[in-house]
């Protein structure tokens, strides 16, 4: 396990920075990831780290900016340390519970991380109605 995990999963509330899912449910820990990842140049330190489900980190990979599909432009990933989730993101109030973006900053990584496929919208129905959503 990384060993920068307790620090972040504290901060992080045990939830995915990124889609919010709760770590509760899954069986294994969430991972400590770079928003800017090393290879990019980024640093190794709290301000560049975030707790990631497996799903928003293999998606997210390396990728520090994506297309907003409203505007077709090129803009920064969601920055768990830089920007207020509520801000960026809502839940759709009914099934199938999609994520939705508000801004650019906030549709560009629904897209790139996938947070509204199939699994994760089932997964977030199942949340919840466990009351573990938002």
């Amino acid at each position: 396990m990384n060993p920068n995990y307790p620090l972040v999963a504290e901060r992080a509330g045990h939830r995915c920075e990124y889609c919010h899912a709760p770590e509760a449910v899954f069986n294994v820990p969430f991972e400590v990831e770079h928003f800017i990842p090393l290879a990019k140049e980024g640093l190794d330190e709290p301000s560049n780290w975030a707790l990631a489900c497996r799903a928003c980190n293999l998606n997210k990979s390396d990728h520090v900016d994506a297309v907003d599909p409203m505007t077709q432009q090129r803009v920064r990933l969601f920055h768990p340390r830089q920007d207020k989730w509520m801000d960026h993101f809502a839940v759709a109030q009914v099934a199938p519970f999609a994520l939705q973006g508000r801004t650019p900053i906030g549709r560009a990584p629904i897209e790139r991380l996938r947070m509204n496929s199939l699994l994760q919208l089932t997964a977030r129905a199942q949340w919840i109605e466990l009351r573990l959503f938002p």
